[in-house]
């Protein structure tokens, strides 16, 4: 029994190794650089880790807006060692999943226009005619309507970029 753990958390560390080495190729070198130079930044007095107030304020140089409870959960969850501290490497995983969820925002921002042609903020049932139209989808009036209604939370009869981006989610198309 005693020899199946060590294996078991060799290959646990493995898994996790290819994992964050995947998940680094995945960024600019740019963006490598932009999370380098915010790490280093805040942390002043050169030891390698950076505290919950300086991740905070590390995150807004890369342009995020963290609240509390997303720092706490943060760091949570990527202080493997329980120190309440964060190092580069955890910091760099971090801001990777971030990027990768700002990315998928930026990519429902631009499918949203893309309905909202008339750019008014909205997608109307006439915008969703116009798209099932343009990809030669034959949907009933009926249904386009149910689809706005379902999408529609303050009951204006449009969807807002919110509700366009939760109903995106909500169905795993983004």
């Amino acid at each position: 029994m005693s020899k199946k753990s060590p294996t078991t958390n060799s290959t646990n560390n493995n898994r996790r190794k290819r994992g964050e080495t995947t998940a680094i190729k995945d960024l600019t070198e740019d963006q490598r650089q932009e999370i380098r130079e915010a790490f280093d930044l805040f942390d002043a007095d050169g030891s390698g880790t950076i505290d919950a107030k300086e991740l905070k304020v590390a995150m807004r140089a890369l342009g995020f807006e963290p609240k509390k409870e997303e720092i706490r959960q943060m760091i949570a969850q990527a202080d493997t060692d329980g120190s309440g501290m964060i190092d580069y490497g955890e910091f760099e995983k971090l801001m990777t999943i971030k990027l990768g969820q700002r990315d998928a925002h930026e990519e429902m921002a631009k499918a949203f226009r893309l309905f909202d042609d008339d750019e008014t903020g909205y997608v109307t049932f006439k915008n969703l005619k116009r798209v099932a139209m343009e990809l030669g989808e034959d949907i009933s009036d009926e249904e386009l309507q149910e689809m706005i209604d379902e999408a529609d939370r303050d009951g204006d009869g449009r969807v807002s970029q919110i509700d366009f981006e939760r109903i995106m989610k909500k169905t795993n198309l983004y």
